[in-house]
């Protein structure tokens, strides 16, 4: 019995990708063919030792590829997004969207149906609390 074509399957959130200090590393990397380790720590704001770790796991999970070598004397790390990686980037990002858009239709549902729960503001009045808490308005 055949129950036709395959459907393709939806985006899915990466698990390696979930880590933020890793999300903000491939997505840098997206934008350029090949970035300096220096350059990467210092645009991601982490330190030498997260940055090499989330590169590392990165690396073996085939979504970056590292390369050393010296600028004269001096040696150099270069880190580059590979094929992998840019899928999988885009296939988390999209799952993120997928989450963002099921919540907004939901939300607007549940609008249009009279079934608005509490009205919630950020804690703390406009600005928002100093942790982003939300409160009953």
């Amino acid at each position: 019995m055949n129950a036709g074509p395959p459907q393709p399957q939806k985006p899915a959130l990466d698990e390696t990708l979930h880590a933020p200090s890793r999300l903000a590393v491939v997505a840098f990397l997206s934008a350029c063919a090949e970035a300096e380790f220096a350059v990467v720590r210092d645009h991601c704001h982490v330190s030498d030792s997260v940055l090499s770790k989330a590169a590392s796991a990165l690396e073996a999970a085939g979504y970056v590829e590292i390369r050393k070598g010296y600028v004269g004397k001096r040696p150099r790390t270069w880190l580059s997004l590979t094929p992998a990686g840019q899928f999988s980037l885009a296939q988390h990002v999209a799952a993120l969207q997928d989450i963002v858009s099921a919540a907004q239709n939901a939300g607007t549902s549940a609008q249009a149906l009279g079934g608005v729960g509490p009205d919630l503001r950020p804690a703390g009045g406009p600005g928002g609390g100093a942790r982003g808490e939300m409160r009953p308005g």
